[in-house]
């Protein structure tokens, strides 16, 4: 039986180079980087040697970038750090109905510490309105967060006018650009972030692995105490082997796979756009090149989930009627899904190692699962 991997939205495959380049730090080269002897200093030139490769990815300086461990932590240091950091400024913070869990309910956990939140809405296509934006910024604002390439959707908010209009009105601006990093250009030089979130197993690093790029003069409290690690931001010993499996992946990272991944995105999205009653939920141009999510009528989205895995192929599911969640996807009912009318949403995320025979698999399996599927009587949800 086949067996395709598109679910690289939750997590990808590591790069066999990635995982030699780890492997020496787990067995060879692994002291701690803090200890003062040469196998530590070994580990900590490993350390800074990524730090730079990773600040080269988005044309920041080493020092701006804090690891941890993973998109997660950096995103809770992003917003419960600026947060308690410019109390004496405001207590208010935008962020967007589309957000990743963690965010949100980082959010929620800041409003019982005293902090107002506001969550807007997003239009059909998944995208904040900058005007939004903008009204809802107000004197006790101090933070606005948006993600940049939403992990369900794919739909890519625009960084440089949300970014110039929180300069203009002196608010700092954080994105969770886990889902983006190195398939989107992000360049901290040009625009106007003072956070960035990123992380290692979306691009075939390893996991457990992230960043926070926090820019110079970003004012914000430390949230994890300990030895004072980075520099005082993150405290905890920096896991030596995951970093530097983050770096290598970034270095291998290029525009040709990039191009290749688009090009396959299309190809599905084109095909399966064919089968009737089906909607692609998000822009169809200005997405992630890697992902597919997409809507069928009178199709149960756990039982298809079920049926593709069965055919040997992984994808993601944000199905409204669902054994395992008692609610649809808030990012499907923030677009507006019709729930009714659209009960099965899958979602398919490709990788750099996704090839042209698995998407003609999968298009050739997904055509005829949908007709048996619709074949059936209504079973209800």
């Amino acid at each position: 039986m086949a067996k395709i991997y598109l679910d690289n939205g939750a997590s990808t495959k590591v790069d066999e180079e990635v995982a030699k380049e780890t492997e020496k730090y787990l067995t060879t080269i692994y002291g701690n980087a803090s200890s003062n002897h040469d196998f530590g200093e070994e580990a900590c030139e490993a350390l800074e040697r990524s730090r730079i490769a990773i600040a080269k990815a988005l044309n920041a300086d080493p020092e701006e970038i804090v690891f941890t461990s993973g998109g997660t932590e950096s995103n809770n240091l992003a917003l419960k750090g600026v947060a308690f950091a410019n109390r004496n400024k405001g207590n208010h913070i935008i962020t967007t109905k589309t957000e990743h869990d963690c965010i949100l309910n980082s959010c929620e956990w800041l409003e019982k510490q005293g902090f107002k939140v506001t969550y807007l809405d997003v239009d059909e296509y998944g995208f904040v309105s900058l005007k939004d934006i903008k009204d809802s910024i107000n004197d006790k604002t101090i933070l606005v967060s948006v993600i940049h390439g939403n992990n369900e959707i794919g739909a890519i908010n625009n960084l440089e006018e949300i970014g110039r209009i929180c300069k203009s009105k002196n608010v700092y601006f954080h994105t969770d650009a886990c889902q983006s990093f190195t398939k989107v250009l992000i360049d901290t030089k040009k625009l106007d972030i003072d956070l960035i979130t990123i992380n290692s197993h979306k691009i075939h690093g390893p996991k457990g692995v992230g960043a926070l790029y926090i820019k110079k003069g970003t004012k914000i409290e430390t949230w994890q105490h300990g030895g004072g690690h980075e520099k005082g931001k993150r405290s905890g010993t920096e896991n030596i082997p995951g970093v530097v499996g983050f770096a290598k992946a970034v270095e291998l990272t290029n525009k040709s796979d990039i191009e290749k991944i688009k090009k396959l995105r299309d190809k599905l999205i084109n095909n399966l756009l064919k089968i009737e009653g089906t909607k692609l939920n998000g822009h169809r141009e200005k997405r992630l090149v890697n992902n597919v999510n997409i809507s069928f009528k009178g199709v149960d989205g756990e039982i298809l989930l079920e049926k593709l895995n069965e055919n040997g192929i992984a994808s993601s599911t944000g199905s409204a009627c669902s054994a395992k969640k008692a609610e649809p996807s808030h990012v499907l009912k923030a677009i507006g899904l019709n729930f009714d009318e659209y009960p099965g949403t899958i979602r398919l995320t490709l990788s750099k190692f996704t090839t042209d025979e698995e998407i003609n698999y999968t298009i050739n399996v997904l055509n005829r699962l949908i007709k048996e599927l619709r074949g059936r009587k209504d079973e209800g949800c």
